[in-house]
């Protein structure tokens, strides 16, 4: 009994312990620079939210113009439909540009030397909850893309329409707007399933490959940390009891499945394996404490956009967990 106490003991005390205050952390002088530049980029995201929550699409003007092809004001009244949500889409994609070096630049700060990744989550909070707000937002952005057939289908009909009229030698004022290298660069970023997720990942990998004096470990150290903190806050009535709002426990939840899923992305065996640093089963154990309609997107998220969950080097126990 006294040898598994110690064990027991010895696998808690390998898990970081701190409370992250994602409600009340502010910048000190030395994380101003970094938090004013990411700070940017995050005032513009609630907005962004509100817009692709709002986005209805152009699905009957398109249906009516594929069925009658002859009637010249249906094909325009459709066009004129698609051109401005185009638009819109590029403003989404465009700022999955913004997300990206947002990203980077506090990846920079969290896992440069001397400090540990640790180290650097519980001294620098307000990048700290940054970092955080950019996995909240990623989610959630995913979330609604993905309840959102229209904006495939929106793009889809653009883009066969402008490439018809580009026959035709007809000029179209939106492609000074959407160049045909911007079509598709917009064209890839939709067909992915979670394409803020996936940019973030691509960032990530990018970050590691640029920078090779850097041990890769410091990054994916960041990332497991960031998932052991929120885990153990969820789980522990006294760090639970010093949020003031229901809305940050839900802010802690998205952004511990968020890390989660992007250290599966970017570490060479993922999440799931018996050497990964993230607790698996205390973090899904965590989520299934909670009632079942606020946690069934996160753990639907774990099942369908992990990239190792299926891998034969993950426990049956994990896997009958998330089925």
């Amino acid at each position: 009994m006294g040898n598994l106490l110690k064990v027991l003991t010895r696998e808690i005390e390998n898990y970081p312990h701190f409370f992250l205050d994602f409600e009340n952390a502010q910048p000190t002088d030395g994380e101003k620079e970094v938090w004013n530049q990411i700070n940017a980029v995050l005032q513009d995201s609630e907005s962004l939210l509100a817009d692709l929550q709002a986005y209805k699409g152009a699905g009957q003007e398109i249906r009516d113009a594929i069925q009658n092809p002859n009637d010249i004001q249906l094909q325009e009244k459709a066009w004129n439909s698609v051109c401005p949500l185009v638009l819109r889409l590029k403003q989404f994609y465009e700022f999955s540009i913004r997300l990206e070096k947002a990203l980077q630049s506090l990846l920079e700060s969290l896992t440069c030397p001397p400090y540990t990744p640790t180290q650097h989550l519980e001294r620098e909070q307000a990048l700290a909850k940054e970092f955080a707000e950019i996995l909240h937002f990623t989610l959630r952005f995913d979330e609604l893309k993905m309840r959102n057939p229209a904006i495939q289908n929106d793009f889809s009909y653009y883009r066969r329409t402008i490439n018809r009229n580009r026959i035709n030698n007809m000029h179209i004022d939106i492609e000074n707007e959407v160049n045909n290298e911007m079509a598709n660069r917009m064209s890839l970023f939709y067909a992915e399933a979670t394409p803020m997720l996936k940019t973030l990942s691509n960032a990530t990998t990018c970050f590691v490959s640029e920078n090779k004096t850097l041990p890769i470990e410091n990054t994916t150290d960041c990332l497991s940390t960031m998932a052991s903190i929120c885990k153990v806050m969820l789980e522990t009535p006294e760090y639970r009891s010093r949020f003031t709002s229901e809305k940050t426990l839900m802010f802690c939840m998205r952004v511990m499945v968020g890390v989660i899923i992007l250290y599966d992305h970017v570490h060479p065996v993922g999440a799931f394996s018996k050497t990964s640093k993230i607790d698996m089963k205390g973090c899904i154990k965590v989520l299934k404490e909670q009632p079942p309609d606020t946690v069934e997107g996160l753990l639907n998220a774990l099942r369908f956009t992990t990239k190792h969950l299926n891998d034969e080097s993950t426990s049956k126990q994990i896997r009958a967990m998330l089925q």
